[in-house]
This record gives structure tokens, sequence and C-alpha cells, in this order.
């Protein structure tokens, strides 16, 4: 116990310390030197903000062995109390930020259709009543409520892509988390991906030479509409993994530069 706590000590040292060192910095330099994202106009744009720009921060955690994605499936487990060995597809991304874990979540729970920072024009997010708990996701926004009763062409769904229902929703750190820890849980059902789906942000941790303030993952475990055989068929398994990964890619940086803007902005206030 109280090596957890000496190690909680090094680490909210650690945390200040950036906070500190980060706001300084803004101080010394013209007011909003930040810009936000490029608002997405329509679908051509979310194709070329989304789909063909690579930017700068690679994010997606490749596994390089069995065993690796055996760690990270215990660390997911023993943070979230999710198992995800029984999904074919486990696809990780991580990207760092500069601004306070707390702040980080925050940006998260804003998260709805009108997203900068995610390709609504192609895969539109529907929130029922307003809350995250219970989210559509739908091609081209198509149709304009998913949670009515109309349906697509010949009365199918054509343009659902899935559903997302909350399993937790974490605001708050959990008792004895020292890694300041927040996220949002979901399950996935009702179109290709059968499994779960997580936004998860923490402080970082020193140790493993993560320099920034804190640290935000992405995570998505399935099997193709909840067959694992189908998931294996190595043609639409590299193919979601292309455009799944720039996809990704592209809305973390996004959000990345978001958040230090809005930072930037309430620091000089």
């Amino acid at each position: 116990m109280i090596f957890r706590l000496f190690v909680y000590a090094k680490r909210l040292k650690f945390q200040i310390n950036r906070i500190f060192s980060f706001r300084n910095n803004l101080f010394r330099i013209p007011l909003i030197m930040l810009e936000p994202p490029e608002i997405s106009r329509g679908i051509f744009s979310d194709i070329r903000q989304f789909l063909f720009k690579k930017p700068a921060d690679a994010t997606y955690i490749r596994f390089n062995s069995e065993e690796e994605r055996a760690l990270y499936s215990t660390s997911i487990l023993q943070r979230t109390g999710i198992g995800v060995d029984s999904y074919s597809v486990l696809n990780i991304h991580r990207i760092g930020i500069e601004v306070p874990a707390t702040f980080v979540f925050e940006e998260l729970l804003k998260w709805n259709g009108d997203s900068s920072c995610w390709p609504n024009h192609i895969a539109k997010v529907t929130l029922l009543n307003g809350r995250l708990d219970t989210i559509k996701v739908n091609l081209f926004g198509w149709p304009r409520d998913p949670f009515s009763k109309q349906k697509g062409l010949m009365k199918l769904d054509i343009f659902h892509l899935f559903n997302l229902h909350a399993i937790r929703i974490q605001k708050t750190p959990a008792p004895f988390d020292f890694d300041n820890a927040r996220y949002l849980l979901y399950k996935c059902s009702g179109g290709y991906p059968i499994g779960v789906f997580s936004m998860y942000v923490r402080s970082s941790i020193p140790e493993r030479g993560e320099k920034e303030v804190s640290q935000l993952f992405i995570l998505v475990g399935f099997n193709f509409y909840g067959n694992k055989n189908l998931t294996k068929l190595n043609v639409i398994n590299k193919t979601w993994e292309a455009i799944h990964n720039r996809v990704t890619r592209n809305i973390m940086n996004r959000f990345k530069q978001l958040c230090e803007w809005r930072f930037e902005k309430f620091v000089n206030q």
C-alpha cells in the first residue's frame, strides 16, 4: 500500500509539473496561437479530411505477437471489467494530448452529430434524447431520425451501420485508480460490428515514456456480424482495417487539436 501511494504521489507531481509548464508556455506566446480543426461541410469534405489526409501523429497500436495482444487484453479487462479475448478484431489507437485528463474527458462528453472531429456526413451520429447512453450511427445521415419507425428502402435499415448502448460511462476515477482514468464504454450491435467500443482517457504514465499530460485511447473489439470465421477472411479484415485506421488517426489528431485549442483559450481567459 505504501509503495502504491509513493507511485501515485510521483505521478501526481509529474502531472502538476506538466500542467504548470504547459500553462507557462502559453503565456510566453501570443494569445490564441492554436487553431481548431477545419469543419467538414459535406460528404466530399469528410472523404478529404478523414480518408485522404494523413496527419502527422501516428496512433495505431500494432501487436507484434499474440503475447503482446494478450497483455493488452488483460489490461482492458483490469481497467474496464470487459473481456475482449473472444473477438477476432482488437483495434486500439492512442494519442498524447497536452491537456489534463479531466478536460479531455469533458470534451468527449460533448460528442454528438455536430462534432468537428467525426465524419458526420458519412457516418452520422444520433443520440437518443440527446444523451450518450444510446447512439445510432447511420450512413449519410439517413433516415434523419433513426429512432423513429421510419425505415429505409423496401422497409430495410440499409443505411444503418451500428448501434452503441452504454455499458458504463465512468465520469470519475475509480477508487485506488492512480491513473486518473475516465471512459465511455459501449456494446456494439445492430450492424457489422458485434462487440465493444470505448474511448478511454487517463493521465500519462512517465515510467512508460509518455511525455504529454494525458493519453487518449480509442478501442474496438468485435466479430463481423458476430461471426468469427467471417472476420478471418483476409480481404474483409484488411479492407476494414485500412479504412478504420486512417479515419481513426484523423479523428484522434483532430480531437487533440480541438482539446489543446480550447484549453489554450481557457487558460488565457
